[in-house]
């Protein structure tokens, strides 16, 4: 059986090179292992891009078994993908002595113990990772508070300053960095050295799943695994080159891809994040969470923004409270009563980077990938820009 469905395999690949085979027809068949059709599309591109399911019809009729799939294989992060049913892990006390083990291409592997080896991976990514000076995770504990508005502006000032820097966007289901560096039309392009990131200009590259989308209306819909396995893969295959500065746009939340950013990092140096949400309360709600999560991994926290701090009108000056504040964890401060983001800093032991206004040239400037200049907003963007280098230069 195994050697049957290697050459079904092989003639996969074979009839997919040749533009023979539909991506969507592979996804469907149930005979072929799991991860064949990143296999696939892996020998077609060179790197994984997404082709499987682009069609309104491949949508249709393979989204439910395709899900399926998906789903069997990510019950258990320690199951290769090779592996028969009933796998018990290659972690389990079990592992290669199961029967359901006998047949199996990693018996002898999980029997002997090898399996539960580090990861590879890791080391690799240490020595890609070793060429960036500072890392700098960018992550909020609400969706919809900015954070990647704040993270695109962040790595275009840096870039500014004459500072080498890498814009990374881990959000898989939601890339946002092609859209709000205005590289939305550019390519990923293999060569010897790795995948070369989008670069922006001369200072500035970029990289992310959006670039390689057959559409930018195409979903998705992947599960831990296929995350995980990505973002190993963007830390240690993407030719990054010597960067001052390597921001790292993250979804909101603190799952799969936040813990495997921080393990991988971990095992490097000048590693610092940045935590960004907005005034009021149920923001403010989930950011403690993620100073937990944060404080749990090891991750030094380099400050908080507070993003979408009051409206300044653009015409008569006056600024009004849009969002109100949290007072949760007010506390006097030198000269008035400290509320939102910065009470909240103050009692966590963090530091506190600035406040950045509502302002709508902030908002045409991420739509049109640009830098934000002559705003309200712009001197509030740089003094939390520089209180994080400052804070980054402590870190190291």
């Amino acid at each position: 059986a195994a050697a049957r469905r290697s050459i079904l395999l092989a003639a996969c690949i074979l009839f997919f090179s040749l533009g023979l085979l539909d991506s969507s027809l592979v996804l469907k068949d149930s005979l072929l292992p799991k991860g064949a059709l990143n296999l696939v599309a892996h020998h077609k591109l060179g790197f994984i891009r997404l082709r499987g399911g682009s069609s309104h019809e491949a949508h249709e009729q393979g989204a439910g078994e395709s899900y399926e799939e998906e789903e069997e294989e990510e019950e258990s992060n320690d199951v290769p993908e090779d592996a028969p049913e009933g796998c018990p892990g290659t972690t389990s006390e079990m592992a290669g002595k199961s029967s359901t083990c006998v047949g199996c291409p990693n018996q002898a592997a999980c029997a002997s113990g090898q399996s539960s080896a580090p990861d590879p991976a890791i080391e690799e990514i240490k020595a890609r990772m070793s060429l960036v000076k500072h890392k700098i995770l960018v992550l909020s504990g609400k969706g919809g508070v900015g954070k990647s508005t704040v993270a695109s502006q962040v790595a275009m000032a840096l870039s500014g300053g004459g500072n080498v820097t890498g814009l990374l966007d881990i959000d898989v289901c939601g890339p946002s960095a092609p859209r709000m560096l205005g590289v939305e039309d550019m390519d990923v392009h293999q060569s010897g050295s790795g995948w070369q990131p989008v670069w922006v200009d001369e200072n500035l590259c970029v990289m992310s799943i959006g670039f390689m989308l057959p559409s930018r209306d195409d979903a998705v819909v992947w599960r831990g695994v296929r995350k995980i396995g990505l973002i190993k893969q963007f830390l240690k295959d993407v030719n990054w080159e010597k960067l001052d500065y390597l921001v790292i746009d993250a979804p909101p939340g603190t799952s799969d891809e936040h813990i495997t950013i921080a393990q991988c990092l971990n095992q490097t140096s000048n590693v610092g994040a940045v935590i960004v949400t907005t005034p009021q309360e149920v923001a403010l709600l989930d950011v403690r969470k993620e100073i937990n999560f944060c404080r749990k991994a090891g991750v030094k926290i380099l400050g908080v923004i507070e993003n979408m701090a009051g409206f300044v009108c653009p015409h008569c000056g006056n600024s009004s409270e849009i969002f109100v504040p949290s007072e949760a964890d007010s506390v006097q401060g030198p000269s008035a009563v400290l509320r939102g983001a910065e009470a909240m800093a103050k009692k966590h032991g963090i530091p506190f980077l600035g406040r950045i206004p509502l302002d709508p040239k902030l908002g045409i400037a991420s739509e049109r990938g640009e830098a934000l200049k002559n705003s309200l907003a712009l001197q509030s963007l740089q003094s939390a820009v520089q209180n994080l280098r400052i804070n980054c230069k402590g870190n190291t």
